[in-house]
């Protein structure tokens, strides 16, 4: 009689007689586990991909000129202003102005100038109502990205696994594990068995062996074993390896008896009353959860905590980059108008001098 972590195979039971299985077993993927993706300084600009980022900033821009355009084109937009005995027609939609009224919309701040016009106004609703739905978005995913340090895994699946190039894989060189994906008539796995066997040194000898090998991979090899191994040496120290996507078959271990032995049938009550009890389940509990050595991996990334100057760095970077933008800006205007005045004073000059 063999009492070890056996998978029941259809060649074994050609040669022993196994009880019911006593532990569901599937076989796995183990990777090392990849360091955790904190928070950076412009986490504030994740909730977003680059792609709706630049729609919005498109947006923004062909709402503004066509507030422009339309504001200019439709008569009620102009308002008459008399300055002495001349008659002026003013539009307080310039080009300038139609963006400062996208961008108050934008910041949830307002304008002084409004459209007038029922065309100007139709533009300005769509684009507060595009607005209120992108910020309530936006709010919503914001909390998520700043306090949640994300596991970012490079594989999810054997089908990952089979499609890229960068992580190697092996398994046991001689066992079922082997076996499953040799003959197996599901096209992704006889690929990652055909893989495997014209890649001979990605085999390991043992199971210890290839969880040693995950570990010092840095990333770059993922061990194919059963589940329950996996999940085992996933809780002990140093607490590096994971399992990652699901089980890519099921089976069970069984007990080994000799052909037509006796003992098969009353080993199998055996097992079926420590199943219908609990006592199988306490066990693995027992072993596999309450002795882990390691921290769950959601305790990792759960719970409250307070946002760290990084995590916002980015606004206070896009703040001082405002200010000094404006010093310049103000600068320039300061400047140009100073130029602008030269002329002026040297004309008036040139007119006392000819009074002379």
């Amino acid at each position: 009689m063999a009492v070890a972590p056996l998978t029941i195979t259809l060649k074994r039971e050609n040669v022993v007689d196994f009880t019911k299985p006593f532990m569901d077993v599937g076989i796995s993927i183990m990777i090392k586990k990849p360091e955790i993706e904190k928070p950076g300084v412009f986490s504030f600009m994740k909730p977003f991909s680059i792609q709706i980022w630049m729609f919005i900033v498109l947006a923004y821009a062909a709402v503004s000129v066509g507030l422009f355009f339309v504001c200019r084109a439709s008569p009620y937009e102009w308002r008459k202003l008399i300055q002495g005995s001349i008659l002026k027609y003013e539009n307080e939609f310039s080009l300038v102005n139609s963006f400062w009224f996208s961008a108050g919309a934008l910041m949830l701040q307002g304008s002084d100038a409004c459209p007038r016009s029922l065309s100007g106004r139709v533009i300005g609703t769509v684009w507060w109502f595009f607005v209120l739905i992108i910020i309530s978005t936006y709010t919503a995913n914001l909390a998520a990205f700043l306090t949640i340090e994300r596991l970012v895994t490079p594989i999810a699946s054997a089908d990952d696994l089979a499609t890229q190039t960068e992580i190697k894989y092996g398994t046991v060189r001689s066992g079922s594990t082997r076996e499953f994906f040799e003959m197996s008539k599901v096209p992704t796995f006889r690929k990652m068995g055909e893989f495997m066997k014209f890649n001979d040194h990605y085999f390991v000898e043992t199971v210890a062996e290839g969880i040693k090998r995950v570990r010092n991979s840095k990333g770059k090899y993922a061990f194919l074993l059963e589940s329950t191994s996996n999940e085992y040496a996933n809780s002990r120290e140093p607490c590096d390896t994971m399992k990652v996507g699901r089980n890519l078959n099921s089976k069970g271990f069984g007990i080994a008896t000799p052909l037509n032995s006796p003992l098969r049938d009353e080993l199998n009550l055996v097992v079926l009353e420590l199943k219908e009890d609990g006592t199988l389940h306490r066990l693995k509990r027992r072993w596999w959860q309450d002795k882990s050595q390691c921290a769950p991996d959601n305790q990792e990334t759960s719970g409250k905590r307070s946002l760290s100057l990084s995590n916002v760095a980015g606004v206070f970077y896009i703040l001082i980059g405002g200010l000094v933008l404006a010093v310049l800006f103000g600068a320039f205007e300061v400047t140009l108008k100073r130029l602008q005045l030269v002329p002026k004073v040297s004309i008036n000059n040139k007119n006392s001098v000819s009074s002379f």
